[in-house]
């Protein structure tokens, strides 16, 4: 006996449905890690220089300053690119964007992996930089839309995955290395990122489909109906016009969109993901990513030595990366980055003052518990509280402006890292990048609002700002019901 169709009126039917499932069944689990293996490529792309970076540099004769540039660089691009694939999301939908997104970073992995010298090398970091910035925005705002409620801390697991990637780089940099390669290991590294790119591509064309919860917010709901089938394997209907329920406070396309997330209520959200997405960008990018460096320093020079500290420092980014759900879900994602940064603020200050005469045993565990504490907290935080914060037809272009504001941090940490530790010591550089967590911890304990913390979602919430003359008037810093929801 055939089941009967479920009819959709709107977008409210759409979430509905998904917050009414046990889990993220059938294909939707499909398209929920499809997005996630999306990011692990993105982190994979981005750690693929940092496990080979000490041989690149004498490879390719680079002074401090080039090799600031050039781990920077795609961070630089990001910047730009971040907005612009939220845009293109919200605009187009979530799918098409990121398998252009794949394109890209495949492309640049081929041209740095077969470049002759430094000018090719940043021209692909180019193609990478453009991938990761627009792969980011819509990722996140993807796995928002396919994921259940009362699950919205998963959103976290993208952590553990970016560590996963990073540790499976710096194993790979051993084998490379054990292959006798010498100091062109780093072309193996970026070869193995446009396999992964490759494969990643072709799962993302077969199986991807787009999100309903978009295709309603744009009144498209023959559309969300069909994917509504697909994904979940049951008889979904469009309701008949008459029955339709209308998208009321519609935001319009193009750059108004960013307007809104400026005002109103989403003015308190918006700062706080920035904060600590830019936060955790300068922490990680200046300290995380160079832990190859950073663990040569403390353990030796030589490249297996080096890469094995570095390794032991990263496994336990995956242990905080996968157990950052569950912190989110206990305390919520807000006081879980308040206390990470200020965890992350401590094993700095250590670091600054004690790593010259720490003994090897403790020189291997602060900067184990800094990732710890970092991927745990506030790591993940940034990008999923501007995932969960937002409406649909808003999300992606959130995320957006919120990644590039990221992107400007990971740049700088990139960037101010080899100079600062050039200039002033590995000490004297751990200590000026400790006041960063310090101050992203006092801003995250001020502002109060945390997604897993209110029974409103945002995209059926009626005090989110809109477009018109009553706008200006909504534009307190805390609505009061959405602070009394945070209680």
């Amino acid at each position: 006996m055939q089941s009967v169709a479920i009819k959709i009126r709107g977008v409210d039917d759409v979430i509905s449905f998904i917050d009414s499932c046990r889990g993220i069944p059938g294909r939707a689990g499909v398209v929920w890690w499809l997005a996630l293996g999306g990011l692990f490529l993105d982190a994979f792309s981005n750690s693929a220089l940092s496990a080979g970076l000490g041989p690149m540099a004498r490879d390719l004769h680079l002074d401090a300053a080039q090799v600031a540039l050039m781990t920077s660089f795609a961070s630089w691009v990001a910047i730009a690119f971040n907005p612009i694939g939220g845009w293109m999301a919200d605009r187009w939908g979530r799918v098409r964007p990121l398998v252009l997104a794949k394109c890209l970073a495949v492309s640049g992995a081929v041209l740095v992996m077969f470049a002759p010298g430094y000018a090719v090398i940043l021209a692909g970091r180019f193609f990478v930089g453009m991938a990761y910035g627009i792969d980011f925005a819509i990722a996140m705002a993807m796995l928002a839309e396919f994921t259940p409620a009362r699950l919205k801390s998963r959103l976290n697991a993208w952590q553990g995955m970016w560590y996963t990637a990073v540790c499976l780089n710096l194993v790979l940099a051993l084998l490379f290395h054990s292959w006798h390669v010498g100091d062109s290991i780093w072309r193996y590294s970026i070869a193995a990122t446009a396999i992964f790119g490759v494969a990643i591509l072709v799962l993302q064309l077969l199986y991807l489909v787009e999100s309903p919860m978009w295709l309603a917010r744009k009144a498209r709901l023959d559309e969300a109906a069909d994917a509504m089938s697909r994904i979940y394997a049951r008889a979904f209907v469009a309701a008949p016009l008459g029955e339709r329920i209308p998208v009321l406070n519609q935001a319009q396309r193009g750059f108004a969109n960013i307007a809104l997330i400026f005002r109103g209520v989403y003015l308190p959200r918006t700062i706080l993901a920035a904060t600590v997405q830019i936060a955790q960008s300068i922490q990680y990018f200046a300290i995380g990513w160079y832990l190859p460096l950073i663990s040569a320093s403390l353990f030796g020079k030589d490249f297996v030595y080096a890469t094995l500290g570095a390794l032991l420092f990263n496994l336990f980014g995956i242990v905080g990366g996968f157990m950052s759900p569950v912190v989110g879900k206990v305390i919520g994602l807000r006081r879980a980055s308040a206390f990470g940064f200020a965890a992350v603020f401590a094993m700095l200050l250590i670091l600054g003052l004690y790593s010259a005469k720490m003994p090897l045993w403790l020189a291997a565990i602060v900067p184990s518990l800094f990732i710890l504490f970092h991927s745990s907290g506030p790591g993940a935080n940034g990008k999923t509280l501007s995932s969960l914060s937002f409406r649909s037809e808003l999300r992606a272009g959130a995320n957006g402006v919120v990644g590039a504001l990221g992107s400007i941090g990971a740049a700088l940490g990139l960037f101010v890292f080899p100079l600062f530790r050039a200039r002033y010591g590995l000490e004297h550089t751990f200590l000026i990048l400790a006041v960063v967590p310090l101050v992203a911890s006092v801003i995250c304990f001020v502002i109060r609002w945390d997604p897993t913390r209110t029974t409103v979602t945002p995209d059926n919430e009626s005090g989110a700002p809109q477009f018109g003359g009553d706008a200006a008037r909504e534009s307190t810093f805390m609505n009061p019901a959405m602070e009394k929801s945070q209680r």
